[in-house]
């Protein structure tokens, strides 16, 4: 979508509205013509002493007013006419009014509601363009733009074709900081769009925008609790979900802290297949209520831990006996939940069958605090030290070998072998 349209037409005001009458007199029978031109007529008309109509705004406004209330459909044409009758139209309310009076929201909720009246699956094409032209000619900051793409997002949605809108966090952050909407109005755009890829069952689209909801509404919102404990039985259902620490660092999100949905939250961060079963013994019927799947969830902890040793042991060899020990499995076991968690993209390594070990070459840790940063500046000190001693040993290397060709290089003369002396 473009940030901004501007539409002009030919010809004058009287010319323009003209062409606009016959297009909706075309859903008229000739009987009902006459009547239906006539307050237009009667409007247009201007008496001796009267300014022009080009110089008469309110004379125009209310022939605009007219209009638009008589549009009740994409009327009797095709879609080249119904789309050059409505940017026409988008044309003269938004250079008429303000983007954000009264009147020029009540006239824009109007066209919207002609738009989107018949069927959602009825000229689904010209109802798409017509509503993104509406949206691009409607000023940036103006709060217009969101009930327009709302409309727009419920039609796609109804449709089950979201993916028309291609719509990316990108435009959203974009569009949020340009509307001059309220933090609350904010808010419930995103939830919309969240609900909308989650109707059409799209639930790792819909889970990132909830995050991004959870992250712009007050702690102390009413819905905090409620809409923090859906995102986190989200998160913990979802399979590919594995990233619990960004969530719970979201003042929202730890409203819920007495929930026992959010101790089983912390055990995925922190804890391990200890802590899950306690908790599962005073907590089974959590799981019920939040549609969440026992064996689902105990597979995630396993590789939870398996992720978290390997980033403990990166650039090691972690024996069979040990990721057994830890995931509470046998010894057998062990290759494969190495690569279901490789699948996940958790850790990379190599097996090794013969030696029964893991060499682990890069693994993702559960959560990145004090103790993730001091291994890090470990492993970038050793890695530096190391760098060092590689350079001294070229720098040593470069020397000798400029000391040998200097040492092999003589003058001309002294490279000349010696002639014999005559007496």
């Amino acid at each position: 979508m473009a940030d901004s349209l501007s539409i002009y037409g030919e010809g004058t005001f009287e010319e323009q509205i003209q062409e606009l009458l016959k297009y909706l007199a075309r859903s008229e029978s000739e009987e009902t013509r006459v009547t239906f031109i006539q307050p237009f007529q009667e409007i247009l008309s201007t008496s001796e002493g009267d300014p022009p109509l080009s110089e008469d705004e309110e004379k125009r406004k209310k022939v605009i007013k007219l209009l638009v209330a008589e549009i009740k459909g994409l009327g009797d044409g095709n879609d080249r006419e119904i789309e050059g009758f409505f940017n026409l139209v988008y044309c003269h309310v938004l250079s008429l009014y303000p983007p954000d009076s009264a009147d020029s929201t009540e006239l824009v909720e109007s066209l919207v509601s002609a738009i989107t009246s018949s069927p959602p699956t009825e000229h689904t094409t010209i109802k798409y363009r017509t509503l993104t032209n509406l949206f691009n000619a409607v000023p940036n900051r103006s709060t217009l733009r969101p009930r327009v793409y709302q409309a727009l997002l419920s039609l796609t949605t109804e449709n089950e074709e979201l993916e028309v809108l291609q719509l990316k966090p990108s435009h959203i952050e974009k569009w949020l900081e340009e509307w001059d909407i309220t933090d609350d109005e904010k808010s419930k755009f995103i939830k919309s769009v969240s609900n909308a890829f989650a109707k059409l069952g799209q639930e790792a689209t819909s889970y990132s925008y909830m995050v991004s909801y959870l992250r712009t509404i007050s702690p102390n919102s009413s819905k905090a609790e409620e809409d923090s404990l859906s995102v986190i039985a989200t998160a913990l259902r979802l399979p590919s979900i594995f990233n619990f620490d960004s969530l719970l660092k979201i003042d929202a999100v730890r409203v819920a802290k007495d929930h026992p949905l959010f101790s089983l939250l912390k055990i995925l961060l922190g804890g391990g297949l200890a802590e899950y079963h306690e908790w599962l013994t005073t907590h089974e019927a959590v799981l019920n209520e939040f549609v969440l799947d026992k064996s689902q969830l105990e597979r995630k902890i396993k590789l939870l831990v398996l992720a978290d040793l390997g980033s403990r042991n990166v650039g090691r060899d972690v024996p069979y006996s040990e990721i057994a020990s830890a995931l509470e499995i046998e010894k057998d076991q062990v290759e494969a939940w190495v690569i279901d968690v490789i699948r996940t993209r958790l850790m990379s390594g190599r097996l090794s069958q013969p030696d029964e070990t893991l060499h682990v070459t890069r693994s993702t840790s559960r959560s990145f605090d004090q103790h993730e940063w001091d291994t890090v500046e470990k492993r970038l000190v050793a890695w530096k030290t190391g760098l060092e001693g590689v350079l001294e040993v070229i720098a040593a290397a470069r020397k000798s070998a400029a000391a040998i060709v200097a040492s092999r290089t003589l003058t001309p003369d002294a490279a000349r072998p010696a002639q014999p002396q005559v007496a």
